[in-house]
């Protein structure tokens, strides 16, 4: 697992970060981890936590299976990087993943609920350590799959320059998309 250096900063959570047990909202509606309107997506659903974290839930679908019956990892490392993307909101900068590791456990069939906490660990410059696990069935099920990765923050301008024109322009004229592109920080 990638680990940040003893010389980082602790992040430190915005005052206009979602409130604890607060719902964290699609910043897509087509993404496939966090939109409603992905057809095979996670739909997945996050919640801000206590200080740097947050909590999310997704339930393997038949769409989602690598073997037979049970979730591909690959999935399972997209559902990680939502869930880890999703601390954006607590510290109110938009980031890229820059690196992400992921360890499994035990399988996770089809039909499962897998509850994942992630937190934000450390800052270092423009980079952000966060360290997540995710349970199977319940927030104190078994531990089925461990994650940790690097966000690196970036100008919102980022998402307008490398994203496809006419998905851009539609989520550019979503109102929440545009209060959220206006209020974000971002380290120089």
């Amino acid at each position: 697992m990638t680990t940040a250096s003893s010389a980082a900063e602790l992040p430190v959570r915005h005052p206009d970060a979602p409130a604890p047990g607060e719902p964290i909202g699609s910043h897509y509606h087509r993404c496939f981890g966090c939109g409603e309107d992905h057809r095979t997506g996670l739909h997945m659903h996050v919640t801000a936590g206590d200080g740097l974290t947050i909590h999310a839930k997704f339930t393997v679908t038949e769409d989602h299976q690598g073997a037979p019956g049970l979730a591909h990892g690959g999935l399972l490392t997209a559902a990680f990087d939502e869930a880890l993307g999703s601390l954006a909101w607590l510290l109110r900068k938009p980031m890229v993943t820059g690196r992400l590791e992921t360890d499994f456990l035990r399988p996770v069939p089809v039909g499962t609920t897998l509850y994942i906490r992630a937190d934000a660990e450390q800052v270092r410059g423009r980079r952000i350590y966060t360290r997540a696990e995710g349970r199977i069935g319940d927030p104190s099920g078994p531990l089925a799959v461990r994650a940790a990765a690097i966000f690196v923050t970036v100008p919102i301008e980022h998402f307008v320059t490398h994203g496809r024109a006419e998905d851009v322009a539609a989520a550019v004229a979503r109102p929440d998309i545009r209060e959220t592109a206006r209020t974000f920080e971002v380290n120089p």
